[in-house]
């Protein structure tokens, strides 16, 4: 017996029903691959990453010199006035320093040979530090090129 189907108006076989024929004919497809899809994003994901690092790897490098000289100089300018006693023919007994103002002598060698390092056109300024530290730490004012260091430092610094 054939009955007529109210909402679409066409003749429908009693218990049958269409909807479960779509859905046979749905699952009877054959599933898609998704390895293209699966590949392309773990490609992606690798070549994204790979171009992350790198210019990560290669920001770093520069910024971090840069900032390792700055703080040198920041540290040195910390260190205070230094005697001159280079043009006394005969100096008096020497000033000593704090041992606060060693520890920032000694901070702005280090920072300077670490941003040298890195970056070698740091590299004046560190040698220009170190004469002054060498000076600094020998206690000896009267050093010229230990005086001449500092004036080269502070040139230096006041570039940057």
């Amino acid at each position: 017996m054939r009955t007529v189907d109210q909402g679409t108006g066409t003749d429908a076989e009693p218990g049958s029903d269409e909807s479960s024929t779509e859905s046979e004919e749905v699952k009877a497809a054959p599933p898609q691959s998704r390895r293209m899809l699966v590949l392309c994003a773990v490609a992606g994901f690798v070549l994204g990453g790979g171009v992350f690092g790198l210019l990560w790897g290669l920001s770093g490098v520069h910024a971090g010199a840069l900032d390792d000289a700055l703080a040198a100089c920041q540290a040195l300018d910390r260190v205070g006035e230094l005697p001159d006693t280079s043009r006394d023919a005969q100096p008096s007994l020497t000033p000593g320093l704090t041992p606060e103002r060693l520890h920032r002598m000694t901070a702005a060698r280090e920072l300077s040979a670490a941003a040298a390092q890195v970056n070698a056109t740091y590299q004046p300024l560190a040698d220009h530090i170190d004469g002054v530290s060498r000076m600094v730490l020998s206690l000896h004012f009267n050093d010229i090129s230990g005086q001449r260091h500092l004036v080269e430092a502070q040139e230096i610094c006041g570039r940057l």
